[in-house]
């Protein structure tokens, strides 16, 4: 049955205060239109969020949304989510926000696996605080704080995720507003936390970061759209794909060195192991592969909500109703003389 409602109905009539040409203003649109597409009522959606650039994000849904405190949107989604599970909730952080600061409360909220959905918008740069590297930031990135380069590794969002345990995980690119609307309806879906990564552009302080993946020029050739139950194709005719050489991953093209159609493999997002996901998830040009985008794993698993809601009618199921006075006048209090 098609939804009743529209992407206007989740806009709010405040004035968007992102810069002109930022990957914010595609993901907002992206989230409308699968806010829309999913049919959840306004009034039963929240929207959470850190700080940051991508953190005023609520302010442009018509949604319950709050505006936090810098990397503490995973655990006041946590606590929104708990004490209310009927709730669709949505966490908008970015890269600085959600990993660096708030790294400790994203990692639990993974393995908590609570209901929430988790928009990791990773730009590679602290923007709001105007050109710091973040903790996604490349070796050797230079920035206002590393003027000689960067001297750390940095952090890939899927592999954390599924570090954390994480049962769902899915990558996309601001420019592509199909893909990443879909990307975002298949993450609500999901129960248990989902963590979508939306590579994003700061036209600012770290303008065409992702240009040499997103490029229309060579889009078709560096990344690869995964989908369950499909092969994994890629290039401008689907004419090359990825097998197994051993225990790694390779590219390879269809009729060359023997390989053919049959050779290449089928995507399992659904496989509890996540071996092969977190090979995907890794997955770069610098590394001679595409890199992974759609949905990587969407496993299903016990959530945080819906286990403490059960442990709760359990519980309460075996002791009686007592008013405040009776439990205050049980046997367990003491007195001070």
């Amino acid at each position: 049955m098609a939804s009743s409602f529209q992407a206007k109905d989740y806009k709010s009539d405040q004035y968007v205060r992102w810069c002109p040409g930022c990957g914010d203003h595609a993901l907002l649109n992206c989230l409308h239109k699968a806010m829309a597409e999913l049919g959840i009522k306004p009034h039963m959606t929240a929207v959470i969020s850190g700080i940051g650039c991508s953190s005023r994000l609520p302010y442009y849904m018509n949604t319950y949304g709050f505006h936090t405190i810098h990397g503490r949107g995973a655990a006041v989604a946590t606590g929104v989510k708990t004490a209310k599970p009927e709730l669709s909730v949505w966490l908008a952080t970015g890269d600085g926000d959600c990993l660096a600061i708030g790294g400790n409360h994203f990692i639990h909220a993974v393995r908590r696996n609570i209901d929430i959905n988790i928009l990791l918008l990773n730009n590679k740069i602290y923007g709001l605080t105007k050109g710091q590297f973040s903790p996604t930031s490349d070796r050797g990135f230079v920035s206002k704080s590393s003027p000689y380069g960067t001297v750390e590794d940095p952090f890939c969002p899927s592999e954390l995720a599924m570090g954390a345990r994480g049962n769902f995980f899915a990558r996309c690119i601001d420019v592509d507003l199909a893909n990443t609307t879909n990307i975002l309806v298949e993450a609500a879906k999901h129960k248990g936390a989902s963590v979508v990564e939306i590579l994003q552009n700061c036209v600012i302080f770290n303008d065409a970061i992702h240009s040499n993946i997103v490029d229309k020029a060579w889009r078709a050739e560096r990344t690869i759209m995964l989908k369950h139950g499909e092969k994994m194709l890629f290039g401008m005719n689907n004419e090359k794909g990825l097998v197994m050489d051993g225990w790694q991953l390779k590219s390879v093209t269809i009729g060359q060195e023997g390989y053919t159609i049959d050779d290449i493999l089928v995507h399992d997002a659904k496989s509890a192991d996540n071996t092969l996901h977190l090979k995907l998830g890794l997955m770069s040009p610098e590394n001679g592969l595409p890199l992974a985008l759609g949905v990587i794993r969407d496993v299903a698993a016990p959530t945080y909500d819906g286990e403490f809601m059960a442990q709760m009618k359990e519980v309460q199921g075996k002791n009686p109703v007592r008013t405040l006075r009776d439990y205050l006048m049980t046997k367990d209090v003491w007195e001070v003389k």
